[in-house]
Order: C-alpha cells, then structure tokens, then sequence
C-alpha cells in the first residue's frame, strides 16, 4: 500500500480521538462566502481494498478537474471498522463540511450519524451501497439523501449466469457472501441465487468472509472440505474471490472450480485472462464517486435530489477484458 493510502488511513483512526464523545455538537453548516470553495467529505469502507483505492483516485482527479470545491478523503482499515466509519462522518460535520458522500460499511448504523449530518444542514449522498430505506424513513431523512450506486441484484446476476454457462447444470457451488449489514452484500447474494435457481445449479454452501481476502481463504477452505465436489464459486466481490483461488491452488484444484465475482478490481485481471475466474462485474467506482459528487455539489447549490439515481455496471469476461 502506497504512502498516501497509509495517510488517509491513518486519518480515519485519528477520528474518534478527535471527535467529541457522544456524537457530533456542531453548529449548522454555513453556506458558503463569495469566493469560498465548499468542502465535500468523501467517507469510504477498506482502503486495503482496491475497488476503494481506485474510487480514491476517481474523486481526487474529479474533484480537480471541477476546481469549485474542497475534497477531504477518509477510508477505514478494513471492511467491518464501522465505529471509524462513524467518527469519521462526526468529523467532517464538526468540521462544517457542506456535503458528504459516503459508500456505508454497514447500511443501517451509518443512519444515526448521517442524520445528525442532515440536521446540522450538511447535504448527503449515499454511493455504492444503499442505506437501509426503512431505517432512513424512521429517522427522517428517507426523502432528502439520494442513492447514486449500480443494481448489485443484477450484475451479481450477470455475473452468476457465466458461472452457469462453465459448470453445466446440477453442478455444486457455493457462495461467499459480503457484510452481513450490508445492503449491497444482501443484493449480491440474491442476484447469485437468481442465477442458480435460473441456471438448475445445487447451492450447498453460502457463508460471509466480510468482503477480505484472508478470510474468503478460511472460509473456503473449509467450505471445500465439507464439500469436495464443488465446481463453482460465487463471490460477492473480487478481495472474496482472490482469497478462494488461493484455497483452490493450494488444493490442487485450479481449472476444477471456476470462480463468478463482483468488482473488476486490477488484481482479478489475470485470472479473468486465464479462465479461473469466468465473470466479474465492473461498477466504475471512480465514475460512482465522481457522480456522487457532482449530485452533492448540486444540492448545496439548492437543488434536490432522493430515490436511486442508477449508475453503469458492465460485464466483463474473457472475452471483453481491456
């Protein structure tokens, strides 16, 4: 991991030292002076993930090129450090931000914090997973924070049925599943089971890895020991995926168990190349960045914005790899 991501990591620790205990106690956010560029907060899950790495990049170069705003960047240590997550959102509201853009690590305990953002006049735009629509609705703010993020049910879907075309019908597989909290995880999984039921294949295993690698490489490990005969992986991100080619290169096992995943993340590409890996799924997390501030940006301007404004997925295959 380069220098810079270390820095923002590390910023995303430093939050809740920073921050006030019990949340947030900022004054409203101000509108902007004549001549004052905004601040926009762009809070994101694992940067040792590279999906968020190359979303990073995306919002920095964006954010550049548009020269009408200031962008501060935060990531958290690994996929489930929701407490960072959290404090790193109370730090950019207690830092009179005009806006946040965020890609939640859990979709239902970033709704108090955000809350607390809306109420304090900071505009919010939810990215790449979806905030909780009943939690959301409770809490006041189901009408006033748009989702700018891609149809995970159906690229996961997509994804599943190339998995479908390599192993032939009846054959086993299993899943390895995202966050639990994690709308996007729940999508995910449902649009691989679409696939399944679809394509006549035998689930017969399906089970979390939280998103990384390491434990996608447990967790499969053993999911091939209960279950020798597996022919197919479905994995909720492209970190899963990596981890489960692991397990099956050291079981011996490579062009036995084909592998459909999510994310199109630098590090799949060669087995994309290879044919271990059938499909992945790209959802250009920079362009997702990019457009969600772009949405923020808008709605400090006055303008208003709720629902889900879709974003491209593409699938990518063998066939289609850049």
């Amino acid at each position: 991991m380069n220098k810079k991501i270390v820095a923002v990591a590390g910023l995303a620790l430093a939050l809740t030292a920073c921050g006030k205990e019990g949340g947030t106690t900022a004054e409203p956010a101000a509108a902007p002076k004549p001549g004052e560029k905004p601040g926009v907060c762009l809070v994101m899950k694992s940067l040792a993930n590279e999906f968020f790495q190359q979303m990073q990049k995306g919002a920095e170069e964006h954010a550049a090129k548009r020269g009408d705003l200031t962008l501060s960047v935060v990531g958290i240590q690994n996929e489930t450090d929701i407490d960072n997550q959290v404090a790193a959102v109370e730090k950019c509201v207690t830092q009179q931000a005009k806006a946040i853009v965020i890609a939640p690590a859990d979709s239902r305990a970033l709704v108090a914090p955000l809350k607390r953002a809306v109420d304090a006049g900071v505009k919010v735009v939810n990215i790449d997973v979806q905030l909780e629509e009943g939690a959301m609705k409770a809490a006041g703010i189901g009408d006033k924070v748009p989702f700018v993020g891609p149809d995970n049910r159906e690229g996961a879907k997509q994804s599943g049925m190339e998995l479908v075309k390599a192993v032939g019908k009846d054959a086993e597989v299993v899943i390895l599943e995202g966050n639990p909290g994690a709308a996007n995880a729940a999508q995910r999984k449902a649009g691989f089971e679409d696939a399944i039921k679809e394509g006549g294949l035998k689930l017969v295993d399906s089970k979390t890895a939280h998103w990384e690698t390491n434990e996608a490489h447990t967790v499969f490990s053993n999911m091939l020991t209960a279950h020798p005969n597996i022919k197919g992986v479905l994995a909720g991100n492209d970190n899963m995926a990596l981890g489960a080619l692991k397990a099956i290169d050291e079981q011996g096992k490579k062009g036995q168990i084909k592998v459909a995943s999510f994310d199109n993340i630098p590090a799949i590409a060669q087995y994309v190349k290879d044919g271990s890996v059938v499909a992945t799924l790209d959802q250009y997390g920079a362009q997702q960045a990019a457009n969600g501030i772009d949405y923020a940006m808008k709605m400090v301007g006055g303008e208003n914005f709720s629902g889900w404004q879709k974003t491209e997925i593409k699938l990518i295959t063998k066939d289609n790899l850049g």
